[in-house]
Protein backbone atom coordinates (compact mmCIF):
# COMPACT_ATOMS: atom_id res chain seq x y z
CA UNK A 1 0.00 0.00 0.00
CA UNK A 2 1.40 3.07 -0.94
CA UNK A 3 -1.23 5.70 -0.27
CA UNK A 4 -4.40 5.15 2.50
CA UNK A 5 -6.68 7.27 0.18
CA UNK A 6 -6.71 3.92 -2.34
CA UNK A 7 -7.51 1.31 -0.45
CA UNK A 8 -11.36 2.12 -0.39
CA UNK A 9 -14.33 5.04 -1.47
CA UNK A 10 -14.90 4.70 2.43
CA UNK A 11 -12.86 4.80 5.30
CA UNK A 12 -15.10 3.99 8.41
CA UNK A 13 -14.19 5.80 11.22
CA UNK A 14 -14.30 3.65 14.77
CA UNK A 15 -14.39 4.79 18.14
CA UNK A 16 -14.20 1.57 20.06
CA UNK A 17 -15.09 1.11 23.32
CA UNK A 18 -14.75 -2.44 24.21
CA UNK A 19 -11.78 -4.49 22.06
CA UNK A 20 -13.63 -7.59 22.33
CA UNK A 21 -15.73 -6.05 19.60
CA UNK A 22 -12.56 -4.99 17.38
CA UNK A 23 -12.05 -8.38 15.55
CA UNK A 24 -16.18 -8.74 14.34
CA UNK A 25 -16.74 -5.34 13.81
CA UNK A 26 -14.11 -5.59 11.30
CA UNK A 27 -14.73 -9.12 10.19
CA UNK A 28 -18.51 -6.95 9.09
CA UNK A 29 -17.12 -4.42 7.50
CA UNK A 30 -14.39 -6.27 5.20
CA UNK A 31 -17.58 -8.65 4.73
CA UNK A 32 -19.20 -5.60 3.70
CA UNK A 33 -16.51 -4.52 0.93
CA UNK A 34 -14.73 -1.72 3.60
CA UNK A 35 -10.95 -3.44 3.88
CA UNK A 36 -9.34 0.22 5.61
CA UNK A 37 -11.02 0.35 9.33
CA UNK A 38 -9.51 3.30 10.60
CA UNK A 39 -9.42 2.90 14.95
CA UNK A 40 -9.37 6.20 16.28
CA UNK A 41 -7.07 7.08 19.62
CA UNK A 42 -9.74 8.27 21.54
CA UNK A 43 -10.54 5.04 23.86
CA UNK A 44 -8.21 3.22 26.23
CA UNK A 45 -9.82 -0.25 24.31
CA UNK A 46 -8.44 1.78 21.03
CA UNK A 47 -4.70 0.44 20.63
CA UNK A 48 -6.02 -3.36 21.87
CA UNK A 49 -8.47 -3.48 19.14
CA UNK A 50 -5.76 -2.47 16.49
CA UNK A 51 -3.50 -5.39 17.59
CA UNK A 52 -6.55 -7.93 17.59
CA UNK A 53 -7.51 -6.85 14.19
CA UNK A 54 -4.02 -7.03 13.00
CA UNK A 55 -3.08 -10.36 14.24
CA UNK A 56 -6.92 -12.21 13.47
CA UNK A 57 -8.60 -10.51 10.37
CA UNK A 58 -5.94 -10.30 7.63
CA UNK A 59 -8.31 -9.20 5.09
CA UNK A 60 -8.53 -6.21 6.89
CA UNK A 61 -6.32 -2.81 7.04
CA UNK A 62 -7.01 -1.34 10.33
CA UNK A 63 -5.27 2.06 11.10
CA UNK A 64 -4.97 4.50 14.30
CA UNK A 65 -6.99 7.80 13.75
CA UNK A 66 -7.28 10.61 16.14
CA UNK A 67 -3.32 10.20 16.34
CA UNK A 68 -2.00 13.65 17.87
CA UNK A 69 1.85 12.78 19.58
CA UNK A 70 4.30 10.89 18.07
CA UNK A 71 4.28 8.54 21.00
CA UNK A 72 0.59 7.37 19.82
CA UNK A 73 2.13 6.55 16.37
CA UNK A 74 4.59 4.80 17.98
CA UNK A 75 2.14 2.40 19.80
CA UNK A 76 0.07 2.15 16.99
CA UNK A 77 2.72 0.90 14.92
CA UNK A 78 3.87 -1.46 17.61
CA UNK A 79 0.14 -2.17 17.70
CA UNK A 80 0.67 -3.61 14.33
CA UNK A 81 -1.82 -0.57 12.50
CA UNK A 82 -1.20 -0.35 8.90
CA UNK A 83 -1.67 3.63 8.62
CA UNK A 84 -1.79 6.76 10.78
CA UNK A 85 -4.31 9.36 10.29
CA UNK A 86 -4.35 12.90 12.50
CA UNK A 87 -6.69 15.88 12.97
CA UNK A 88 -4.20 17.88 12.12
CA UNK A 89 -0.24 18.54 11.93
CA UNK A 90 2.73 20.09 13.42
CA UNK A 91 6.54 19.35 12.73
CA UNK A 92 6.97 16.92 15.38
CA UNK A 93 3.98 14.82 14.04
CA UNK A 94 4.50 15.02 10.70
CA UNK A 95 8.39 13.72 11.28
CA UNK A 96 7.12 10.79 14.14
CA UNK A 97 4.42 9.83 11.26
CA UNK A 98 7.39 9.57 8.28
CA UNK A 99 9.58 7.77 10.87
CA UNK A 100 7.29 5.26 11.71
CA UNK A 101 7.64 3.42 7.81
CA UNK A 102 3.47 3.89 7.43
CA UNK A 103 1.07 5.68 5.26
CA UNK A 104 -0.07 8.43 6.95
CA UNK A 105 -2.70 11.50 6.29
CA UNK A 106 -2.18 14.42 8.22
CA UNK A 107 -5.70 16.53 8.70
CA UNK A 108 -6.05 19.94 7.12
CA UNK A 109 -8.61 22.46 6.78
CA UNK A 110 -7.50 25.56 5.30
CA UNK A 111 -5.34 26.07 1.71
CA UNK A 112 -2.27 27.45 4.02
CA UNK A 113 -2.17 24.46 6.08
CA UNK A 114 -2.43 22.18 2.82
CA UNK A 115 -0.41 24.60 1.12
CA UNK A 116 2.61 23.58 4.22
CA UNK A 117 2.19 19.69 3.37
CA UNK A 118 2.72 20.28 -0.36
CA UNK A 119 5.68 22.30 0.41
CA UNK A 120 7.01 19.27 2.36
CA UNK A 121 6.53 17.00 0.00
CA UNK A 122 3.17 15.61 1.11
CA UNK A 123 -0.30 15.56 -1.26
CA UNK A 124 -2.48 13.04 0.53
CA UNK A 125 -4.33 14.85 3.60
CA UNK A 126 -7.16 14.19 5.62
CA UNK A 127 -9.85 17.42 5.60
CA UNK A 128 -11.24 17.76 8.55
CA UNK A 129 -13.50 18.80 10.08
CA UNK A 130 -15.21 18.82 6.25
CA UNK A 131 -18.50 20.48 6.20
CA UNK A 132 -17.53 22.82 9.32
CA UNK A 133 -14.72 23.79 7.49
CA UNK A 134 -16.39 24.42 3.67
CA UNK A 135 -17.35 21.06 2.41
CA UNK A 136 -17.76 20.06 -0.90
CA UNK A 137 -17.62 23.46 -2.38
CA UNK A 138 -14.11 24.65 -0.47
CA UNK A 139 -12.51 21.26 -2.07
CA UNK A 140 -13.95 22.03 -5.30
CA UNK A 141 -12.21 25.63 -4.55
CA UNK A 142 -8.68 23.69 -4.06
CA UNK A 143 -8.67 21.40 -6.89
CA UNK A 144 -7.60 24.44 -9.58
CA UNK A 145 -4.83 26.17 -7.36
CA UNK A 146 -3.54 23.03 -5.51
CA UNK A 147 -4.09 20.58 -8.35
CA UNK A 148 -1.31 17.53 -6.23
CA UNK A 149 -3.25 17.80 -2.93
CA UNK A 150 -5.82 14.70 -2.91
CA UNK A 151 -7.77 14.65 0.81
CA UNK A 152 -9.73 12.37 2.54
CA UNK A 153 -12.80 14.55 3.93
CA UNK A 154 -14.36 13.59 7.73
CA UNK A 155 -16.55 15.09 9.65
CA UNK A 156 -20.31 15.14 9.50
CA UNK A 157 -20.50 13.24 6.40
CA UNK A 158 -23.44 10.25 5.63
CA UNK A 159 -24.36 8.18 2.98
CA UNK A 160 -26.27 10.97 1.35
CA UNK A 161 -23.14 13.46 1.36
CA UNK A 162 -20.55 11.27 0.52
CA UNK A 163 -21.49 11.04 -3.39
CA UNK A 164 -20.98 14.47 -3.58
CA UNK A 165 -17.49 14.62 -2.38
CA UNK A 166 -16.66 11.61 -3.60
CA UNK A 167 -17.56 13.45 -7.22
CA UNK A 168 -14.92 15.73 -6.59
CA UNK A 169 -11.57 15.45 -9.15
CA UNK A 170 -9.62 15.73 -5.38
CA UNK A 171 -11.38 13.49 -3.12
CA UNK A 172 -10.57 9.52 -3.99
CA UNK A 173 -12.01 8.60 -0.56
CA UNK A 174 -14.26 9.90 2.49
CA UNK A 175 -14.00 8.93 6.17
CA UNK A 176 -17.15 8.41 8.06
CA UNK A 177 -19.40 6.67 10.93
CA UNK A 178 -22.76 5.92 9.11
CA UNK A 179 -22.38 2.40 8.53
CA UNK A 180 -21.63 1.67 12.65
CA UNK A 181 -24.62 2.85 13.95
CA UNK A 182 -24.06 3.22 17.97
CA UNK A 183 -27.07 0.82 18.49
CA UNK A 184 -26.00 -1.81 16.28
CA UNK A 185 -22.69 -1.64 17.65
CA UNK A 186 -23.68 -1.65 20.90
CA UNK A 187 -26.08 -4.87 20.10
CA UNK A 188 -23.56 -6.46 18.04
CA UNK A 189 -25.47 -6.64 15.34
CA UNK A 190 -22.76 -7.63 13.10
CA UNK A 191 -25.11 -8.65 9.67
CA UNK A 192 -26.63 -4.92 9.93
CA UNK A 193 -23.27 -3.17 10.00
CA UNK A 194 -22.29 -5.29 6.79
CA UNK A 195 -25.39 -4.63 5.22
CA UNK A 196 -24.33 -0.66 5.40
CA UNK A 197 -20.77 -1.56 4.80
CA UNK A 198 -21.69 -2.82 1.29
CA UNK A 199 -23.82 0.42 0.36
CA UNK A 200 -20.81 2.75 1.72
CA UNK A 201 -18.49 0.39 -0.37
CA UNK A 202 -21.39 0.68 -3.33
CA UNK A 203 -20.39 4.48 -3.46
CA UNK A 204 -17.29 4.39 -5.36
CA UNK A 205 -18.06 1.43 -7.18
CA UNK A 206 -16.14 -1.09 -5.03
CA UNK A 207 -17.81 -4.13 -3.43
Amino acid sequence: MTSVLDLAPVIPVVVLENAGDAVPLARALVAGGLPAVEITLRTPAAVDGIRAIAREVPDAVVGAGTVLTPEQADAARAAGAGFLISPGWTARLLDAMRASGLPFLPGVSTASEALGLLELGVTDMKFFPAEAAGGVNYLRSLASPLPRARFCPTGGIDAARAPEYLALPNVPCVGGTWMIPQAALRERAWEKITELARGAAALGGAG
